[in-house]
């Protein structure tokens, strides 16, 4: 299989990309310093992923929330045996997890990496559903929905969402809901994984002490014996029409917490994935104007509104992007004022320069420090796959970037299309 070296003269790194003849993309990061390695086989499969249709097919399928995660826990079944029993003989660790837009299935090794990662390459190629096994699973994963009901910090994040969001699939919840998942059964199963686990929709991630050409050939070896069904022509997934306001501007339910916990969204307007430009400038701003040395931090501090709980991210995916503030507070609605007058503030007079250049000599710093961490490098692997982007980029963009950026990112922020969540006390 040839592959690609990306070298990135800053730094002197590089890695490596390659592409299966079946579609699936590849992408190796060598190090040798590193102590065995780190693999990721995933899928663009998420939870937002409800409506779809394949070349050939005339009209949508719509199927019930929650199938992404349910595929997921399934793929750890097999005839022969659980896979979590193949990788403790091993002496690896692995894991998977479902988001808004993939399902990816991984482990991490000091040593016996091409053992673990023939485990990786078969299983997730190996689905095995039936009547009886997928009935089991939906007992214990209502379960898990029902264990989430009562996480204060999942609902109050879920409710912003939900309140937010008024037609994308991204307010429901990635496990779906104990009536959804009652739905589903091994045919509907089977039907979304010969959709999306085919391997134009899937990609390899690794990083650690490999050899490059000996993992390709792992991975052709598996690919080319290997049973996942190849799709002709694209995947349509059915587009989003979600509106541009807020659905609510405050949403709030009651949980047995000893303090108020709010969740305070400003919606972006975004169509497709926003550009890594745009979200290394959202992070920037996030990083400037609610960071921990910002006067916005220190003010709300100040007024005992947070306590050391609280966060600012930028969220974001497929036709969604949101800021989000969270934290624990007394006072959720004097928190939410203070903020929106902070962002008010600073779009009237510009990001600080001089917090700006310290700002991000930090946060490249870090993103240089991230290199001496395999599961952080195919974390970030992950996301070039997922976004068409290079490894290298966000550093390209951080070096160049100026308070200009910043400041025209900040004015697409309206804090008025805004809305706060909260969770009281019961």
């Amino acid at each position: 299989m040839k592959y690609n070296e990306i070298h990135d003269k800053a730094t002197g790194l590089s890695y490596y990309t390659a592409r299966h003849d079946s579609g699936a993309e590849i992408l190796i990061y060598k190090d040798s310093g590193f102590k065995g390695g780190y693999a990721v086989f995933g899928t663009r499969y998420g939870s937002i992923d409800t409506d779809f249709r394949r070349d050939g097919q005339s009209d949508y399928l719509s199927v019930p929330p929650g199938i992404a995660h349910f595929l997921e826990h399934k793929l750890f079944e097999s005839e022969d045996g659980g896979v979590f029993q193949k990788y403790a003989e091993t002496g690896a660790s692995a894991n998977a997890y479902t988001s808004f837009d993939r399902t990816c299935y991984l482990f991490q090794c000091s040593d016996n990496f091409k053992k673990n990662f023939d485990i990786l390459l078969d299983f997730v190629q190996k689905p095995y559903f039936t009547e009886e096994n997928v009935e089991k699973e939906q007992g214990i994963i209502a379960q898990e929905i029902r264990m989430y009901d009562d996480s204060a910090s999942w609902q109050v994040f879920f409710n912003l969402l939900r309140g937010m969001y008024q037609t994308h699939p991204v307010r429901i919840d990635i496990a779906g809901t104990v009536d959804s998942i009652a739905k589903i059964d091994d045919k509907i199963l089977y039907e979304c994984y010969n959709t999306f686990y085919n391997p134009g929709n899937m990609f390899i991630a690794v990083a650690g002490n490999v050899d490059v050409e000996e993992t390709l050939a792992q991975i052709e070896l598996s690919l080319n014996n290997g049973e996942l069904k190849i799709e002709n022509g694209e995947l349509d997934r059915l587009a989003i029409d979600e509106p541009q306001e807020v659905g609510k501007s405050y949403i709030e339910t009651k949980l047995p917490v000893a303090m108020p916990l709010m969740c305070f969204g400003i919606k972006l307007d975004v169509k497709g994935v926003m550009p890594l430009k745009s979200r290394v400038c959202g992070e920037m701003l996030l990083a400037v104007l609610a960071g921990k040395s910002s006067e916005l931090q220190e003010g709300l501090f100040g007024k005992q509104l947070i306590n050391d709980s609280f966060e600012a991210e930028l969220f974001y995916g497929r036709d969604y992007a949101c800021l989000i503030f969270s934290c624990e507070s007394c006072d959720p609605a004097a928190a939410q004022r203070e903020i929106k007058s902070a962002i008010v503030s600073v779009k009237q007079s510009g990001i600080d320069a001089a917090d700006f250049q310290r700002i991000k000599r930090k946060r490249y710093g870090r993103l240089i420090m991230q290199y001496n961490d395999a599961e952080h490098i195919a974390s970030r692997l992950v996301n070039c796959a997922m976004f068409g982007e290079e490894l290298f980029g966000e550093q390209e963009i951080l070096r160049g970037l100026t308070t200009d950026d910043v400041n025209e990112f900040l004015r697409g922020v309206d804090p008025g299309n805004s809305i706060l969540s909260v969770v009281l006390p019961a």
